[in-house]
């Protein structure tokens, strides 16, 4: 038992790091390296720790991998487990490729639990994933299993966008008349997997789509235990659950430990702590010793994982060196992820495999540090190709990096924030002082400029009729823009929101990558807002404790002949409505106020500037840059601009 009351009863013990199938999902790209084999646990030793573990209390005990049905004695290994007084349930997780020829023999030694791996019932996608044929063994091997009377047989199933969340109700139609439960598995983070938010697809977005195709489907009941919330067509044999890792984690009521094929003590599937029995068993450690150090490791096991960015950034094993029951593919095929044909293969299989090759490798930088505020940058939009198969274009797209302030006790510096942008405030004595709409800033007295608005509609045509403004006559210039908002929480809803303790989620991280999307979006939103190449979006929360209050702001950049207020506002906006979407089952007291523009600049360079690198400002005087380039040139010579 842990420090949180939490019993646990299920371990989980990988027999090897090998497989046999080569997915693209499960390595890293460089591979992995393999753990010699004098360092992985012996049969001798993997039957002495589950003894040993069994005798605390363990009742159920699932043998994983790599691929487990490799291992030359795990049929053996079966048969020994099956011995120990007080194990109830022996199962395996397998990728379903020897299980025909193994099962037999598995269930005749004590085998009582299956879980299959597939994630895709179309073979073209199967064997381009794993580099392997293989699909037609791995349905033979389901079959099998439901014929030898495993009841239910489970099938573990990675949704991941762009590839098959359009294959999500064929896998519950694959349950009508199979025994099956289908287990749909939220895309997690994992060393290598090149894990994104926009990859994965929440349980409730999966559920949606499935009542309205049967919205008869039942809820079932569960263990206070279970990881799954499971659901059932009428009159379907089998079942459907969901595995809600990400969304919403089943910390609280985990029992779960692991063992790896080296012989580390896992607590967390998501932690990067582990501990060697495998050391402290060959250095000849009692089993009273032994019980010692598995308990001050289970004592140590934190509430709950750090959720779902902040895993992404962690240090943690790849998910072959651990366990393959929650393979998750990381669509490192850049080419699946938004492609509006993915679901015809039939017709694109062919191209995905050139275009693979062609792809470059993405940024392997975990973070960067924003020089101006010291802020940890993640990265909010990896720089990728996407690939219209209908056309044949490869169209670039221009993402920025999001910087996320999740420290309570720190306050947004507005002086950051401007220097961040470029914008250097304004000296103000008075309104009067300057021209244009103004910000304040309390502290320094500071005002920003935002330039005076035109006494004209500049959307509509001579005959009222709204148009696009056209910009085609502008010079390009460097452009920013500043936009901020703030979310009046309320007392109960702010702490949650800091404790982190929303179902639904980690609701600054989600309200961030909202904003930058919403930024990348603003002309599809916006009928006549031109669609603009960003190159650089921030968006950056805070807690207000005095007010509590979620403090946002936003701001985008880009090089071109239109400003970006439109898409800052439009990223402040979507994420205070996140904000909002994700707390009104705690309260309906929030407000959003203080939407506003905080700040517009533009800059060019003249041809005397680029000779001396000077940038110059859309709001300067043209000849204050004049004399500049003068004094600069030691001529004394006014030159014009």
């Amino acid at each position: 038992m842990d420090s949180f009351g939490r019993q646990h009863n299920y371990l989980r013990i990988s027999l090897t790091e090998k497989c046999n199938l080569r997915c693209q999902y499960c390595m890293p790209e460089e591979g992995v390296q393999l753990t010699p084999k004098s360092e992985l646990l012996t049969t001798q030793e993997i039957i002495t720790l589950a003894r040993l573990f069994v005798k605390e209390g363990v009742d159920k005990i699932r043998l994983t991998g790599g691929e487990p049905l490799i291992r030359p004695d795990v049929v053996d290994i079966v048969g020994e487990l099956y011995k120990l007084e007080g194990l109830k349930t022996i199962a395996v997780t397998t990728n379903g490729i020897n299980l025909t020829r193994l099962l037999p023999r598995l269930k005749e030694a004590g085998l009582n639990a299956i879980n299959i791996s597939l994630d895709t019932l179309v073979p073209a996608k199967f064997e381009f994933i794993v580099r392997r044929k293989g699909f037609h063994k791995v349905m033979e091997g389901i079959h099998k299993a439901t014929e030898l009377g495993y009841h239910p047989v489970k099938v573990n199933c990675v949704v991941m966008r762009g590839f098959n969340e359009d294959e999500v109700l064929d896998f519950v139609g694959f349950t009508k008349d199979l025994p099956l439960d289908v287990r749909f598995i939220e895309y997690m983070p994992f060393d290598g997997n090149k894990w994104n938010f926009k990859k994965m697809v929440s349980y409730k977005e999966m559920l949606d789509t499935i009542k309205q195709r049967w919205p008869e489907l039942e809820k079932l009941p569960c263990e206070t235990s279970s990881t799954a919330k499971s659901y059932k067509v009428p009159h379907f044999q089998g079942q459907i659950s969901f595995i809600t890792s990400m969304s919403e984690h089943f910390c609280g009521s985990c029992n779960r430990l692991r063992i790896t094929a080296d012989g580390n003590l896992k607590v967390c599937l998501f932690g990067n702590s582990e501990v060697s029995l495998r050391d402290h068993l060959r250095s000849g450690a009692s089993e009273e010793e032994l019980i010692q150090i598995i308990g001050a490791a289970v004592g140590r096991k934190k509430k709950q994982h750090a959720g779902m960015f902040n895993i992404s950034r962690m240090k943690n094993r790849p998910m072959v060196l651990i366990e393959p029951a929650l393979m998750s593919f990381p669509l490192c095929q850049d080419a699946l992820q938004n492609s509006p044909n993915s679901k015809r293969w039939g017709h694109t299989f062919s191209h995905l495999l050139t275009l693979r090759a062609s792809l470059p490798k993405q940024n392997g930088k975990a973070s960067m540090k924003n020089k101006f505020t010291g802020h940890i940058f993640l990265p909010g939009s990896h720089p990728e190709k996407q690939w219209h198969i209908a056309t044949g274009i490869l169209q670039t797209q221009l993402r920025g990096y999001s910087v996320f302030q999740k420290d309570p006790s720190s306050t947004f510096d507005k002086k950051c924030l401007d220097a961040s942008v470029g914008q250097v405030p304004v000296d103000c004595q008075s309104k009067e002082a300057c021209s244009g709409s103004e910000f304040h800033n309390r502290d320094s007295g500071s005002c920003t400029r935002v330039p005076r608005a035109s006494d004209n509609l500049t959307h509509t045509d001579e005959e009222g009729r709204a148009t696009m403004v056209d910009v085609g006559g502008k010079p390009d210039s460097r452009r920013s823009a500043v936009a901020g908002a703030v979310v009046l929480l309320g007392e109960k809803a702010f702490g949650m929101v800091k404790q982190n303790q929303v179902k639904k989620g980690d609701v600054l991280a989600v309200a961030q990558i909202a904003g930058i999307q919403g930024a990348k979006l603003t002309s599809q939103l916006i009928p006549l807002c031109h669609n603009i190449p960003l190159y650089h979006v921030e968006v950056s929360l805070s807690l207000d404790e005095a007010r509590h209050a979620v403090v946002i702001r936003s701001s985008c950049h880009t090089w071109g002949r239109t400003g970006v207020e439109m898409e800052a506002l439009t990223a402040a906006s979507l994420a205070a409505l996140t904000v909002y979407d994700m707390c009104k089952a705690v309260t309906h007291d929030i407000i959003i106020q203080e939407l506003k523009l905080i700040s517009k600049t533009a800059s060019y360079r003249s041809p005397f500037a680029q000779l001396l690198g000077l940038e110059t400002s859309a709001e300067t005087p043209c000849l204050q840059h004049c004399l500049t380039l003068s004094a600069h040139l030691n001529s004394g010579a006014t030159y014009p601009c």
